[in-house]
């Protein structure tokens, strides 16, 4: 019985060297998307919350379109958001309502000659106070 035991003991190995290298190269691509990917998606929830925050401001639906991009403008530096251009903002007013759409792309080079391209599209539709 012990000598079958050992015979087994020794069958097993662990993984092999092909095995190993494998699961580094998988788990190294996984964390370069997310080092490349992770910056790109906290900055959109950046500018989510500060576009919703916009929801009750004092006067903004006496505001005009430029004025609206300067303030959303203003907290996006705030925020730290860099690389976003006000022009993917539209502001459009009906009445008292402001329609703000944002529709933007972001583009990082992964390696060599591969990117990523991740598009956004948000709507609001807010009232100021």
């Amino acid at each position: 019985m012990k000598k079958n035991s050992l015979s087994v003991m020794r069958r097993q190995g662990g993984a092999s060297a092909l095995t190993m290298l494998v699961m580094v190269l998988f788990f190294g691509s996984l964390l370069t998307l997310a080092i490349k990917l992770g910056p790109v998606y906290l900055d959109d929830i950046t500018i989510q919350e500060a576009l919703e925050s916009l929801d009750g401001t004092d006067g903004l639906s006496t505001m005009g379109p430029a004025q609206i991009r300067t303030l959303i403008n203003k907290r996006l530096s705030v925020n730290n958001v860099r690389g976003f251009d006000a022009k993917n903002i539209s502001v459009d007013k009906d009445g008292d309502l402001v329609l703000i759409n944002v529709d933007y792309e972001v583009r990082n080079n992964l390696f060599s000659n591969v990117d990523t391209v991740v598009h956004f599209k948000h709507e609001y539709e807010m009232k100021g106070k």
